[in-house]
């Protein structure tokens, strides 16, 4: 699993580091009983604190998406499956809205990006 993050971003790496992953599960890229590589790996590989790796593993903790066991491995939980099918749902209770509203695929997108600033705001 490939998990990036942009030093020039405003959002928080742990957050970036948390949204990688949850990119990973809504993709299909990552299913439950995946492993994810180690906090010290992620940190190494993209020169963050390790401590930064480890807020954003918590994140998916706290969220039920990740199960994390001390000294071993962080692993995607069956929570992933759940995840994945309410994003779908959400995609497409939004996508046919936009029909219905008559608007374009790029207005579309352009709201959703909307959206997602005005929550890191």
């Amino acid at each position: 699993m490939l998990i990036t993050v942009d030093a020039s971003s405003a959002q928080p790496l742990a957050d970036q580091v948390a949204g990688s992953v949850r990119s990973a599960v809504a993709d299909g890229l990552a299913s439950p009983g995946d492993r994810l590589p180690s906090a010290r790996t992620v940190a190494a590989s993209l020169g963050i604190n390790l401590h930064t790796v480890l807020r954003g593993y918590q994140q998916l903790r706290d969220e039920g998406l990740v199960e994390l066991r001390r000294g071993r491995a962080a692993v995607i939980t069956a929570m992933a499956d759940q995840f994945r099918l309410r994003l779908t749902v959400a995609a497409e209770e939004f996508a046919r809205t936009v029909r219905h509203v008559g608007a374009s695929d790029e207005e579309a997108v352009a709201a959703v990006r909307q959206a997602l600033l005005n929550l890191h705001e």
